[in-house]
């Protein structure tokens, strides 16, 4: 208890500093560059003032630098997040931004969706045309992916794989794990198609398709079906379904009367195809990255 008569002092943060040093020295910090990371030295290990039982890995990462390079937020913007309760590591809530982690092999939640915390894991979307191989080379020297990913120097897999005359959406990256669940038809993982058929479209083949059509490997069936347009004697139809026997589309639309002249992916899971041009690719967002995570569960 404060004695009569007496001021109390302000209370001094942890280090000592009272809130105009800290903003001195960060802004002291920030004229240095962007090479040196303030929250080495400055207040950050307060945190919330909350604890947690999260052991700090030897020579981690801050928490908020990890997140902000996976591209969360502003190195300020992650803070919040964490002193709001809304990042977890390994399944434990975190409140402390001085804590350390291994982004490499530890599991980093936002809002529980997994971010792609490791700076060595890359994620592309392509836009694989006509006329290319779903392979990294060819020993007749036919064009393939490779020839398309410009200066990707990581060796990226392949999630599944499109016709040679199939265009669309190929998704590419070195998280194994996640490629392997994404083509893995086990996580139904769903696949959607625009196809350029003989019209008129009757209008029941829409039930014809999500029933099931009997094919020589099996029955398939789709999960959604309708169509765009229809002029003259063509209709363009969406077709989306979640398993990848080869042709799959075609066949199926061919046993219903309605051969392929082209055939382009759009949609894989939580990511399209968007405005990508053709033979282009571009990074996944860290929000598709866990939105894919999420389709498998992971």
């Amino acid at each position: 208890m404060t004695p009569p008569g007496s001021r109390r002092r302000p209370r001094q943060p942890p280090g000592g500093l009272s809130p105009a040093d800290l903003a001195r020295a960060r802004a002291a910090a920030a004229s240095l560059g962007p090479d040196f990371d303030s929250d080495d030295d400055f207040g950050s290990a307060e945190g919330s003032g909350e604890r947690d039982s999260l052991t700090d890995v030897p020579g981690g990462v801050r928490l908020q630098k990890v997140l902000a390079a996976a591209g969360v937020g502003s190195r300020r913007q992650c803070e919040e997040l964490i002193a709001a309760g809304r990042v977890e590591v390994d399944g434990e809530v975190v409140r402390r931004f001085g804590a350390r982690v291994d982004p490499k092999h530890q599991v980093i939640r936002v809002d529980g969706r997994r971010i792609p915390a490791s700076e060595d894991l890359v994620y592309v979307a392509l836009n694989k045309p006509a006329g290319v191989l779903t392979s990294m080379s060819d020993s007749r020297g036919r064009a393939t992916m490779t020839d398309l990913l410009g200066g990707i120097a990581e060796r990226l897999f392949h999630v599944g794989r499109l016709d040679y005359d199939t265009e669309g959406l190929m998704l590419l990256m070195n998280d194994g794990e996640l490629a392997h669940r994404l083509a893995h038809p086990r996580f139904g993982v769903p696949k959607t198609y625009l196809a350029d058929v003989p019209g008129p479209v009757p209008r029941d083949l829409g039930r014809q398709l999500i029933s099931g059509i009997e094919l020589d490997d099996g029955i398939a069936s789709a999960d959604k079906f309708r169509v765009v347009e229809q002029a003259g004697g063509r209709a363009l139809v969406e077709i989306t379904l979640h398993e990848g026997r080869k042709h799959i589309v075609r066949r199926m639309l061919a046993a219903t009367g309605h051969p392929v002249s082209r055939l382009v992916r759009t949609q894989v899971g939580p990511v399209s195809l968007g405005s990508l041009r053709p033979g282009t690719t571009r990074r996944l967002t860290t929000k598709e990255v866990g939105d894919l995570y999420a389709a498998v569960g992971l």
